[in-house]
C-alpha cells in the first residue's frame, strides 16, 4: 500500500508541481499521517519505506560535474532518470545556455545539476551551499530579467539549499580551472619555465603561480566569460595594479583568438613567467619597462575554440577544427565594421574620423559574448598600443584590414597613421630572425621584399576586425603577428618560438613610449577629460583620459599639435621629434573658458555597448526603428513546443 501512495504522489507531482509544491504537500503529509499510523518524526519512513542507494549519474547535461555518484528520488521527488529526461526543468538546464547567450554557463547548468542529479555519499544527498546559489542568482538574475524570465523555482536558493555548518558542497569549486596550486609550487625558483603547451586549467594555473610570486607587479583579473562559461583571464604588469597611473601608457596583448591558432597562447603564458622573474632578479630593462609601463596579456581570448583544436593534438596542421568560438564565429570577423563608416566619412569635409560610434544595426547580429567581454575592456582602459598574436603565415599585418573598395579582395587601404603603423610592425619584424630572413624559401618568404610586413587588405580584405575596430573606436593602435605557418607546432618547437619572439615581443612593448605625452587641464589645474588631441594633416584624433593625460604616438617628425574641448579656446603648439628619440616628449595644454558662453551642458552620451542587453530580442522595422510589439508569450517559449503537458508556466513571471 505504502509504494502505491508513493507512485500516487509522483504521479500527481508530474501533473500538477507547481500547485504540488506550494499548496498540496501539507495535505498529502497529514493524509499519510493518518495512513501510517506514524508521527511526524517518521514521516521520511513512511514516503522511502525502502532504503535507497548512490548510483551512477547517467544524465548526459550532468556528465562534468565533480563528483560521480546520485540518488533517487532527487531533490525534486523525480524518481528516475527517465522522469528526469522528459521535464521542463532538464530541458531548461540544456537551453539556457542558448537563451542566455553564453552568460552564466556553464555556471547555471552545474548548479541545476547538484539538484536533479544531487551529490550522493553513503546514500545520503550532500546538499549544495546556499551561499553558492545566492551569488549565482545576484550575477545572473539580471539576463533573465532581460529576455523577462522568472529565476527557475528549483533554483530558490532557500528551499534546495543549505549552510555550510549543515555540511553543503560548492558544486562550482573546480568550475574554470580555478585549481588550487601547492604552497611549494609557488616557491619554485622564479626563472623556470616549461616550455609545454598547457591546457586551460594549467593555463590558469601558472598565471595564479606568477600573480603570487609577483603580488607586488601582478594582477589576475577576467575581463568576461566565454560563451562556455570560461573566464577570459588576463594577468597585469604594474608597479599599481589594478589603476591607471598618471603618464603611463596602457599597452596590451591578445592572443588565441582563433582557438586552433596557439602560438601566441603559450608565448604570453611565457612571456608573463618572464617578466615577473626578471624584474624579481633585477633585470633593468624589465624593471624599467613595468616601472613606466602599463602592461595587460590577455592568453585566450577563445578558450573553447583551443579545447575543440587541442582534441586533434599539436603537430595537426588544421586550418578550421577549432579556429571558431562555440557559437561558430569566428572572432576576427565579428567586430563593429567601422571602417566601411570611416571610408563614407572621408569624402565630407571636416567630419570627425576617430572615435566612430557603433552602429545600432550591429547590435541586430550574433554577438560573440567574448567579442562584447573585449570590446568593454577596450574602453574601460585607455590603451595606447596592442597587437593580436596569430598562426599561419610568418608576417605583421596593420590597419586597414578592409578594402577601400569592397569588391577589391587586395587593395592597399592605409589609414591616416600609415606612417606610425609602418614603424611599428617593422619595429616587430626587424626584431624577429625568421621575418628579417632575407631568404624566399622559408615560411613568410612571399612577404620578404615587402620587409616582412604588409597593410591588411592588401594581403586580403575583410570586415569586422578587431585592430580597425581599435583604431577607429578608441585611442589605441593595433597590429596583427602572425608567428608561423604551423598553427599547432609540437611542444618541441615552442622553446624556439620563444627565442624568436622574445626580443620583438619586448621591442614593441617600449615602442609604446614613442610620441607624445601630456596632460590638457583648465587654467585652475584641474584636468579635462575627452579633450581631443590633433595633429595637422593627420585626420585621426586622441582624446585624454579621467585624469587629463593622453598618449599620442607619432613617428619622428615635426608636428602642429592641438589641443581643444568643449566650451575652452583651441591651442596650438608645434612639436619636433628627433628621429633618435626614444621616449615620449611632454607636451601640456592649459585650455581657457570661451569668453561670453557658459560652460556647455555636457549629456550623457547613450554608449550602445554598455546598455545593449544581448539577450533582448529586437527585430528590425521596415521603417528603420525596432519592434516594441508585446507578444502573448516570450520568444523562448517555442523551446518548450514538444512538451504536451508541464510546460513551465513558473518561467512566466506575467501570467
Amino acid at each position: 500500500m505504502l509504494t502505491a501512495f508513493f507512485y500516487v504522489l509522483s504521479s500527481c507531482y508530474e501533473e500538477h508541481r507547481q500547485i504540488w509544491f506550494e499548496t498540496q504537500f501539507k495535505v498529502l503529509v497529514m493524509t499519510y499521517r493518518i495512513v501510517c499510523g506514524l508521527g511526524p518524526g517518521y514521516l521520511k519512513e513512511c514516503l522511502l519505506p525502502y532504503k535507497s542507494k548512490c548510483v551512477d549519474i547517467n544524465l548526459s547535461s550532468c556528465n562534468d560535474v565533480s563528483y560521480s555518484k546520485t540518488i533517487y528520488p532527487n531533490l525534486l521527488y523525480q524518481k528516475s532518470r527517465e522522469v528526469i529526461e522528459y521535464s521542463s526543468e532538464y530541458i531548461l538546464m540544456g537551453v539556457l545556455h542558448n537563451l542566455l547567450q553564453g552568460e552564466c554557463n556553464p555556471d547555471l547548468r552545474l548548479l541545476s545539476c547538484s539538484i536533479m542529479a544531487p551529490r550522493c555519499e553513503e546514500g545520503k544527498i550532500v546538499k549544495p551551499c546556499r551561499n553558492v546559489c545566492e551569488t549565482l542568482r545576484k550575477n545572473c538574475l539580471p539576463a533573465f530579467d532581460a529576455i523577462d524570465m522568472a529565476w527557475p523555482y528549483f533554483l530558490d536558493c532557500d528551499r534546495f539549499f543549505v549552510d555550510e555548518v549543515e555540511g553543503c558542497f560548492d558544486p562550482l569549486a573546480k568550475l574554470r580551472g580555478e585549481t588550487e596550486f601547492a604552497d611549494d609550487a609557488v616557491s619554485e625558483s622564479p626563472t623556470f619555465i616549461r616550455f609545454t603547451h598547457h591546457s586551460f586549467p594549467q593555463m590558469v594555473r601558472e598565471l595564479k603561480k606568477v600573480a603570487s610570486r609577483c603580488s607586488h607587479i601582478a594582477r589576475m583579473y577576467s575581463i568576461g566569460r566565454s560563451f562556455e562559461g570560461k573566464d577570459l583571464f588576463v594577468i597585469e604588469f604594474s608597479t599599481r595594479p589594478g589603476h591607471h597611473e598618471l603618464f603611463k601608457p596602457e599597452f596590451k596583448y591578445i592572443a588565441n583568438m582563433h582557438g586552433n591558432e596557439v602560438v601566441g597562447k603559450e608565448l604570453l603564458t611565457y612571456l608573463a613567467q618572464y617578466l615577473c622573474s626578471e624584474y624579481i632578479l633585477g633585470n633593468v630593462r624589465i624593471q624599467t619597462l613595468i616601472n613606466n609601463t602599463r602592461i595587460h596579456l590577455l592568453p585566450s581570448m577563445n578558450p573553447d575554440g583551443y579545447e575543440l583544436a587541442a582534441e586533434e593534438g599539436a603537430g595537426y596542421n588544421g586550418w578550421t577544427n577549432g579556429r571558431q568560438t562555440a557559437q561558430n564565429l569566428d572572432l576576427n570577423r565579428n567586430f563593429p565594421d567601422l571602417t566601411s563608416e570611416f571610408y563614407r566619412l572621408t569624402r565630407i569635409r571636416g567630419a570627425r574620423m576617430d572615435h566612430l560610434p557603433i552602429p545600432p544595426s550591429y547590435w541586430w547580429g550574433k554577438v560573440a559574448p567574448e567579442t562584447k567581454a573585449v570590446m568593454k575592456w577596450i574602453k574601460s582602459i585607455p590603451f595606447v598600443l596592442s597587437a593580436s598574436l596569430h598562426g599561419g603565415d610568418l608576417v605583421v599585418s596593420y590597419p586597414f584590414d578592409y578594402s577601400v573598395h569592397p569588391l577589391e579582395e587586395k587593395m592597399f587601404s592605409p589609414t591616416p597613421d600609415e606612417k606610425m603603423f609602418r614603424l611599428l610592425s617593422k619595429t616587430y619584424a626587424d626584431a624577429h630572425p625568421s621575418i628579417s630572413d632575407k631568404s624566399e624559401m622559408r615560411c613568410g618568404g612571399n612577404f620578404v621584399k615587402r620587409g616582412g610586413i604588409i597593410n591588411g587588405a592588401e594581403w586580403y580584405s575583410f570586415t569586422g576586425g578587431m585592430a580597425d575596430f581599435n583604431y577607429l573606436h578608441t585611442n589605441c593602435f593595433e597590429i596583427t603577428l602572425e608567428l608561423g605557418c604551423e598553427k599547432f607546432p609540437l611542444a618541441e618547437e615552442l622553446y624556439s618560438l620563444w627565442q624568436e619572439n622574445r626580443e620583438a615581443l619586448l621591442k614593441l612593448m617600449e615602442m609604446v613610449h614613442r610620441g607624445i605625452k601630456g596632460i590638457v587641464s583648465d587654467k585652475f589645474g584641474n584636468p579635462i577629460k575627452n579633450a581631443r588631441i590633433s595633429v595637422k594633416g593627420i585626420r585621426h584624433g586622441v582624446l585624454t583620459a579621467d585624469d587629463g593625460d593622453y598618449w599620442r604616438l607619432l613617428p619622428p617628425g615635426t608636428y602642429i599639435v592641438s589641443a581643444q574641448a568643449r566650451g575652452y579656446t583651441k591651442v596650438l603648439k608645434k612639436v619636433t621629434l628627433p628621429s633618435k628619440m626614444s621616449r615620449a616628449g611632454r607636451v601640456d595644454f592649459i585650455l581657457r573658458p570661451l569668453i561670453g558662453k557658459p560652460p556647455p551642458i555636457v549629456h550623457e552620451h547613450y554608449d550602445p555597448l554598455e546598455h545593449f542587453d544581448p539577450h533582448a530580442q529586437q527585430e528590425p522595422r521596415e521603417d528603420g526603428g525596432q519592434s516594441v510589439q508585446p507578444r502573448e508569450k516570450p520568444w523562448w517559449w517555442s523551446y518548450f513546443s514538444s512538451l504536451d503537458q508541464h510546460k513551465p508556466l513558473w518561467l512566466l513571471k506575467h501570467q
